[in-house]
């Protein structure tokens, strides 16, 4: 089934963003909106400590593990927030690429964003998501 999302591109605007610059979804869509996904295995231990990459790839399984449970996909995601511990651009950039590359396609409107510290013992990489479905 197709997502209801409808991604933006604004020609005006550069193409150097790795995705659309905005997203609508239909007046009747209900809105889900995601915890932050974080790198955690199911003991609530955080994974790949010390690498952002593979905390992405932790934080994009969660996530779509959440989705699924408030019956979506993720091409029902209308917008992300990458959030990682970190002040060098490098690693934030190592994160946002696994997730640009999780979403292929569907290259929703996101921010990402570098913060002094996230919540759990050893934690990198954070991920919000929001979604938009049409029962």
């Amino acid at each position: 089934m197709p997502s209801s999302v409808q991604l933006i591109r604004a020609s005006t605007l550069s193409d150097v963003a790795e995705y659309a610059y905005a997203a609508t979804a239909p007046r009747d869509a209900r809105l889900i909106f995601l915890a932050g996904s974080c790198p955690l295995d199911q003991a609530g231990k955080t994974v790949a400590v010390g690498n952002y990459a593979g905390q992405a790839a932790a934080c994009t399984e969660t996530m779509r593990r959440a989705l699924a449970a408030a019956g979506a996909t993720i091409e029902d995601v209308i917008r992300t927030r990458v959030l990682g511990a970190s002040s060098t651009q490098a690693d934030l950039v190592a994160a946002w690429e696994v997730v640009r590359d999780a979403f292929g396609d569907h290259d929703v409107p996101s921010t990402l964003m570098g913060v002094t510290v996230l919540g759990y013992d050893d934690q990198l990489v954070e991920l919000e998501a929001v979604a938009a479905v049409v029962d």
